[in-house]
Parts: C-alpha cells; sequence; structure tokens
C-alpha cells in the first residue's frame, strides 16, 4: 500500500545501453517488476554493435516505456547518455539504471519511502557481482535508515571515495540537476561522482541500508579499463580542484585527502608500475612540501612513509 506522498512522485527510468544485449532482458524486466508503479522508462542505446537494438525493439509498444532512442553516431560518453534522458524525462525523480546491472522488485519503494520533501537523493546499498556469480564485495551503509544533511555526507562520505558507486543504486530530484555544472561530463571515469556531490549540496541524503541492486562487474564493463589507466588517482584530483575552486572543501582538506589516495596508489597493483611513478609525481605537485612533511607520515604511518615515499617525494618537490 502507497501513502500519499508516492501517489506524487512519479520516477523516470533512464536506462542507457552500449553493447549490452546479453545484459538488456534482465535490467528491463527487473525495472518494469518494481513493487512500486508510479514509474516511466526511457532507454537510449549508444549505437551499439551487438543486437541490443534487436531486443530494445520488443520493448517498443510497453505501456511503461515513453521513448526508445536509438544513436545513428556513438556519444563518447555515458554521460552525454544521461543527460539525454534527464532532459526526456517526466517524472520528478530521475532513476539511471545502468543497462548491466539488475536490482531488487522493492528498490524503488524503498527509496521512495524513506525520502522527504527536503531530499534531493536516495541511495540503497550495492553488491558487486561478477558475470560468473562470484561474489565481489558489497558497499555497508551506517544505519538501516537515515537522512543526512548533505553538506555532512559530502564531507564524510564522498571526499576519498564515492559512497554512490554505481548509479542503478540511487534516485534523484529532478529539479536539482538543472542547478548543476555541465562539467561533469567533462570526465571519463569520474562524473558521476561529481554529479552526486553536487545533487547532494541542494538537500538532504536518504541512505537505506538495504542492499537492493547488483552490480554487474564483467570484461565490458568500463571500471576496470579505467583503474588499469590510473584515471581514478587522475581523475580524483581534478575533482578535488573542482571542489575547491567552488569553495566545497578548503585547501587543507584538499590536501589531507590527497595525502589519504596516495596511500593507496602506493600499494595499488592493477596500475602499470611507470604510470604509477607519473601518478605520485602529480600528487606530490598538490600537496605542500609543509603539508606533506607534518601530516604525510601521520595518515602514510611512519614505516610506508620512509620507504616507499622520501625518495619519491624529496626528488619531486625539489623540482
Amino acid at each position: 500500500m502507497v501513502n500519499s506522498q508516492e501517489k506524487l512522485l512519479k520516477v523516470s527510468v533512464v536506462i542507457p545501453n552500449y553493447n549490452h544485449a546479453s545484459f538488456l532482458q534482465q535490467r528491463i524486466k527487473s525495472v518494469l517488476d518494481q513493487t512500486y508503479q508510479n514509474l516511466e522508462v526511457i532507454i537510449l542505446d549508444d549505437c551499439s554493435s551487438d543486437s541490443s537494438r534487436d531486443i530494445l525493439e520488443l520493448y517498443r509498444e510497453h505501456p511503461k516505456v515513453s521513448y526508445i532512442v536509438l544513436n545513428e553516431v556513438n556519444s563518447g560518453t555515458t554521460f552525454k547518455q544521461w543527460q539525454k534522458g534527464i532532459e526526456l524525462a517526466r517524472g520528478e525523480w530521475i532513476w539511471i539504471a545502468e543497462s548491466d546491472d539488475w536490482c531488487e522488485p522493492t528498490l524503488l519503494e524503498t527509496l521512495i519511502k524513506g525520502i522527504d520533501e527536503s531530499c534531493s537523493i536516495a541511495f540503497c546499498q550495492s553488491l558487486v557481482v561478477h558475470n560468473n556469480g562470484d561474489i565481489f564485495w558489497n558497499t555497508r551503509a551506517d544505519r538501516f535508515n537515515q537522512i543526512l544533511a548533505g553538506d555532512d555526507f559530502i564531507a564524510n562520505k564522498m571526499l576519498l571515495g564515492n559512497a554512490i558507486i554505481n548509479a542503478s543504486m540511487c534516485i534523484f530530484k529532478k529539479d536539482c540537476y538543472y542547478k548543476i555544472s555541465p562539467y561533469f561530463t567533462s570526465y571519463k571515469f569520474c562524473g558521476d561522482w561529481l554529479f552526486w556531490i553536487e545533487i547532494a549540496l541542494q538537500g538532504k541524503v536518504y541512505s537505506s541500508g538495504k542492499i537492493l541492486n547488483y552490480f554487474r562487474k564483467h570484461d565490458k564493463d568500463v571500471s576496470g579499463g579505467a583503474y588499469a589507466k590510473g584515471l581514478f588517482y587522475s581523475e580524483h584530483i581534478k575533482l578535488l580542484d573542482y571542489l575547491e575552486s567552488k569553495r566545497v572543501i578548503t585547501n587543507y582538506k584538499k590536501q589531507e585527502v590527497l595525502a589519504e589516495r596516495l596511500k593507496h596508489l602506493i600499494v595499488d597493483k592493477r596500475i602499470d608500475q611507470n604510470l604509477a611513478i607519473n601518478l605520485r609525481a602529480l600528487f606530490f605537485k598538490k600537496i605542500s612540501p609543509a603539508f606533506f612533511y607534518s601530516k604525510s607520515r601521520y595518515i602514510l604511518g611512519e614505516k610506508l612513509f620512509l620507504k616507499l615515499m622520501y625518495p619519491y617525494s624529496l626528488h619531486y618537490l625539489k623540482k
């Protein structure tokens, strides 16, 4: 049974697809089978070369499907597809349901019930699953249900890492989209991270402790390649610079986060060693010498600082 607020809230579900034919039917079915049915579905295909279009045509006449848009030229980034879907949306809330994920039928019902009028974004927890069925890990919440001030959420959950690891695990208020900068589209990997931060700045954040979303990892997903190329680290620097320029964080806070991220970079085995050295140089250039020597020993730990950091830091700080 739905409450009066739920009856007022329509959710536009945007499904951006590129070459995920083998996952599409499970994805679309998990959306259409939601217990919360005040929704429309917008499906976008970014010029797939597999059989995606044949599968999408099966849903052309479905009463819940408002649009199926087939690109003739690849857009080059999923974030441009996000923009297109949001601009077509007629709902008050948006759900970007990635085409290679799936979810529990109660995802929307849980999030809609959890929000109030002050919320700009709401999310549940995700289970990260390999395509062969192996479970990797899952996100966790501090409490089963909570509403946080947007700035507190950003300060505690969104600076060192992205608590909303997957677009499919959250919904956001459409009106907030028109108040954010299009700068997030300039990122290849971390654009969603900035997107959630700018949405969260406009209201409160509802978090459900329930695992309702399944984030699929497979050979074609973009995150594996992005980590190998170091994009997570280089774009994290870009993100922090932007947040400082907008006075969301201070320079001191930025340097704290950079030092913590540098600690992770040192032990990250996914990145080529030569590339890792160049990435470290980027971090050293952003961290002031005074902060590095006074605080990094504490953040990194004395042993790690002396063994791994000192030769690199001394070299680059003298340049």
